[in-house]
């Protein structure tokens, strides 16, 4: 083979290798690890809480685009909507909170049977949750500090005997995360969004109670 021959094979074989590490290095980039979080149930409830018969089905949570997916919203200004960097959450926070509901809901101790309606249960009532509010958001003041969280779920009761709604509620809480930090804005919206499920359950519960009183039917 000649010296020329082989010169051009040499020099094509190194194209071929340095394309594949700047593939190789493009895919690192891409598959970079992203921080993941989740959020915890409610535990603690008030021990007035009337003991309930009624089993429950808790709706999958209708929410904005905004809202609906795994990233973690936050507004630099009313009208702007951006996410913070290489954090997500586990799963679309509708999903989320769902399923926080549904073991809040368990953990009152008041409830016989709560669950959403793939597994499906026969439902007494129907928690149906729209999610109003589930972002960060830089507070406007001459001197800004640092996030703050605001979640705010409102809250209708169904009665599945008779379709209709028998209470309606809106639950908000607002939060200030001690920095911008992924870690730290995840903390402030588990410490709001547990207030308000707190808050949301035993309201829920209590209504339940009173609807179940005035149909003169077993709770």
């Amino acid at each position: 083979m000649s010296k020329r021959c082989t010169t051009w094979i040499s020099g094509v074989f190194l194209l071929f290798l340095l394309a594949g590490c700047a593939g190789l290095s493009s895919l690192v980039e891409v598959t970079t690890p992203t921080n993941l979080y989740t959020l915890s149930p409610k535990s603690t409830f008030s021990a007035s809480l009337p003991q309930l018969k009624s089993q429950i089905v808790v709706d999958q949570p209708t929410a904005t685009a905004m809202v609906d997916t795994n990233q973690i919203a936050v507004q630099p200004t009313p009208l702007q909507v951006q996410y913070l960097p290489e954090a997500r959450w586990v799963d679309r926070a509708p999903l989320i909170v769902q399923a926080l509901l549904i073991e809040s809901f368990e953990n009152s101790g008041r409830v016989p049977a709560v669950g959403s309606s793939a597994i499906g249960l026969r439902a007494d009532y129907l928690v149906v949750t729209d999610i109003r509010e589930f972002q960060a958001f830089v507070p406007q003041t001459s001197e800004p500090s640092a996030l703050r969280v605001d979640v705010r779920l409102n809250i209708k009761i169904v009665d599945a005997f008779s379709d209709r709604i028998i209470a309606s509620k809106s639950f908000e809480e607002i939060v200030a995360s001690e920095s911008d930090a992924a870690t730290d804005v995840a903390n402030a919206f588990d410490e709001a969004l547990g207030d308000t499920m707190r808050d949301a359950v035993e309201w829920s519960i209590r209504e339940i109670a009173k609807n179940v009183a005035s149909q003169d039917r077993p709770t």
